[in-house]
């Protein structure tokens, strides 16, 4: 009993933070949009509009829920709630210190990997249950771009793996404190993979998924009230974690000038953060061939090459590592 009890705290200390710093990195984005934009954003509900994000749960929360006709409602009910869990089971193996993880896998990296491989089902379930071409449609988009995305910072990923030895997200991030940042020695990698995560989370200019134009708001038109906000939480959490991976894999993770402390997790994880909104207020939707195109004949060669490269270096010095 007391260890569920324990269980059950560590939780609640890592799911109530990152749905606090999901309603408010909205805020942030708001309000970044709206300086760049020449305007200012929400300032109404609150100082500064600090309450805003608080206004707009409540109203979501309290919106009147409409269930599309001929709708299949056990995968339209479940596809958010499993589309939000496993956004939250994510941050169950992120390190935030050397020591301070909730779950210490050594096979991190691979089970980031499968669990953002089974997001997809989620999206698809939310699209195909709505019984609406447009989120039909929107939920396809969203699959093949995700899964395409994923090919190229998969083999990313191994590239930096082969020069640890080593699959632990802390391990990796502990390494380069006694070495450079792997954002300055494969900084190809860093920007390949900086790309694909803006791909991978469906966010402009590579936001195919809600191309107004012709999908209205992609895979979750038909959702309303709870279940549209348990998407946008999910969204959200996705952005922040994949903000915090980037970090731990280039940027050192929690290690600072001086010393090491979550507090530098947090400032690079937000720096990444709203480089995502940066990106999203400076250029436009590009069209999907455009997209598919730049991963199958451009990233998809590249880290093939960047793949092999670094591993004939190593070989040739001798620092391949045994897995």
């Amino acid at each position: 009993m007391i260890y569920l009890l324990v269980n059950l705290i560590k939780l609640l200390m890592i799911i109530i933070p990152v749905l606090i710093a999901v309603a408010y990195l909205t805020l942030a984005e708001r309000k970044v949009l709206g300086y760049m934009q020449s305007r200012k954003g929400p300032n109404v509900v609150g100082i500064y509009g600090l309450l805003q994000p608080l206004a707009d749960g409540v109203k979501l929360f309290s919106k009147e829920m409409t269930v599309p006709n001929h709708s299949s409602l056990i995968l339209y009910f479940i596809s958010p709630i499993l589309f939000l869990t496993l956004a939250l089971v994510l941050w169950g193996v992120l390190p935030y210190t050397l020591n301070n993880v909730y779950s210490e896998l050594s096979l991190g990296v691979l089970f980031i990997l499968a669990i953002s491989s089974v997001s997809v089902y989620a999206i698809l379930m939310s699209g195909w249950a709505s019984t609406s071409k447009y989120a039909y449609f929107g939920s396809l988009r969203a699959a093949a771009q995700m899964i395409s995305y994923e090919v190229s910072m998969g083999l990313i990923l191994i590239s930096v793996v082969i020069c640890i030895g080593s699959l632990n997200v802390s391990t990796i991030s502990w390494f380069q404190t006694n070495s450079s940042l792997f954002i300055f020695t494969l900084i190809p990698a860093g920007i390949m993979f900086m790309v694909s995560l803006i791909a991978e989370t469906n966010r402009a200019p590579f936001d195919l998924t809600e191309g107004e134009s012709e999908l209205v708001s992609g895979y979750n038109v038909e959702y309303s009230s709870m279940s549209f906000a348990l998407l946008f939480l999910a969204e959200y959490a996705n952005i922040i974690f994949m903000s915090a991976l980037f970090s731990l894999i280039f940027l050192g993770g929690w290690q600072g000038l001086f010393s090491s402390s979550v507090i530098w997790l947090g400032i690079k994880t937000s720096m990444i953060a709203m480089f995502f909104v940066w990106v999203r207020a400076s250029y436009p939707r590009i069209r999907y061939d455009q997209l598919m195109m730049l991963l199958w004949k451009s990233y998809l060669p590249l880290s093939l090459a960047l793949l092999a490269l670094c591993s004939a270096i190593l070989w040739s010095f001798g620092g391949l590592p045994v897995l």
